[in-house]
């Protein structure tokens, strides 16, 4: 960046009554019409005593080219062209008046590793209108490598409008103090707005870590993880599988273990007894469907409705899993009311009524690990 600047100034010396070579020398020529000698023989003195690397006694030369009366518009800009070079040249140590050199200084002191002094120049970039968002990304890459990793997350969550850049330093500080809250709502972030894999493994693997996930809401993770093909090899699978069984979801078990075996993560001896379970209980399933609707519906609460509904889904019919739910949570007494809303708006969801399926997730409102899972749907939801 530096280098950069120094180019920029040069090509801006070389216009008019300057020049300056690519390494930096600047020649002023009192000769030419627009700077008078009384100007002229200052700056060059100051360009002898930068070069010597004197920028003190550089600016002092600058100073007194200034104090010359009756300015003209081209010496005031040579003169001002000149705080530049010097105040950039000498790393912003002398001289910062301008944005320019304010930049300098920030890039010298985070490159010289000076990262305090680096989050400190954040207020002289605003003072000359040089804090971009550039700036404001390697501010909070200061504060992860001078090791305030509480500072680089509070500082990346309050501009995490920037974009995946501060996004991710959020996530890296947030995983560094340990707040999980912090770095799950980077991640949801990062979701929403790329949709990446990489950030959806992130994620869940940070959802499956939530201290008092149930049986059911980790079936949800892997069933999210499963749709966004970030799933993490065999086990992954055979966990998701499993999972379905236990709750009486054998059409959906079924799905998965062939899926893993025709996308080749599943073979072997263990997978085809899981896939033969799971295709005889499924048509075990559906032999005694008629008497499973007919209890659901004598039932009292509409807990057996809304479970079925569950099943219906990973058959694959969604039509039948929202006319179940939807009775179930209308005949009440439910067990658990934001397992309900999950499960309709995962109806809804294969059925195509997306909107329908935000309104129901967002209707989930109970424990912490309640709303974590209606959020991981809605974010599937709402990037499919």
């Amino acid at each position: 960046m530096l280098v950069k600047k120094l180019r920029a100034i040069a090509m801006a010396l070389a216009l008019g009554t300057a020049a300056v070579a690519a390494a930096g020398a600047l020649t002023v020529t009192s000769a030419q019409a627009a700077v008078r000698a009384s100007v002229g023989k200052p700056l060059q003195a100051a360009q002898a005593a930068a070069a010597a690397g004197n920028y003190k006694q550089a600016m002092q030369y600058v100073n007194q080219a200034a104090g010359v009366g009756g300015l003209s518009a081209e010496e005031q800009k040579i003169i001002g062209q000149m705080r530049e070079y010097i105040s950039v040249k000498s790393g912003g140590t002398v001289g910062v008046d301008s944005a320019v050199g304010a930049q300098a200084k920030f890039d010298t002191d985070y490159r010289a590793g000076r990262f305090r002094d680096a989050i400190n120049d954040a207020d002289l970039l605003r003072k000359y209108g040089a804090l971009n968002g550039a700036n404001m990304v390697i501010i909070a890459q200061a504060y992860y490598r001078s090791g305030d990793y509480k500072g680089c997350a509070r500082y990346a969550a309050d501009h995490s409008s920037l974009g995946p850049d501060m996004l991710e330093l959020q996530v890296r500080c947030a995983y560094e103090s340990h707040d999980d809250a912090m770095m799950r709502d980077a991640l949801v972030q990062l979701v929403g707005s790329t949709g990446k894999p990489e950030y959806w493994n992130q994620l869940l693997k940070l959802a499956e870590s939530a201290k008092g996930l149930s049986d059911h809401q980790t079936l949800d993770i892997y069933r999210i993880k499963f749709m966004t093909g970030s799933m993490l090899g065999a086990d992954d699978y055979f966990v998701l599988a499993q999972f379905a069984l236990q709750y009486g979801f054998a059409a959906e078990a079924q799905a998965v273990v062939q899926k893993g075996l025709d996308s080749k993560v599943l073979s072997g001896d263990r997978a085809m007894k899981l896939l033969n379970l799971a295709k005889s209980t499924y048509a075990n399933d559906l032999k005694n469907l008629p008497r499973t609707i007919a209890a659901a519906k004598a039932a009292k609460s509409g807990d057996l409705l809304v479970k079925l509904g569950e099943d219906y889904c990973g058959m694959g019919r969604y039509k039948d899993a929202v006319d179940a739910i939807e009775a179930g949570i209308a005949k009440g007494n439910l067990t658990d009311v934001d397992n309900a809303q999950l499960r309709l708006g995962q109806a809804e969801y294969g059925a195509g009524e997306k909107a329908a399926a935000l309104k129901s997730f967002s209707k989930v409102d109970g424990s912490a690990n309640d709303k974590m899972t209606g959020q991981l749907w809605t974010l599937y939801v709402r990037a499919h």
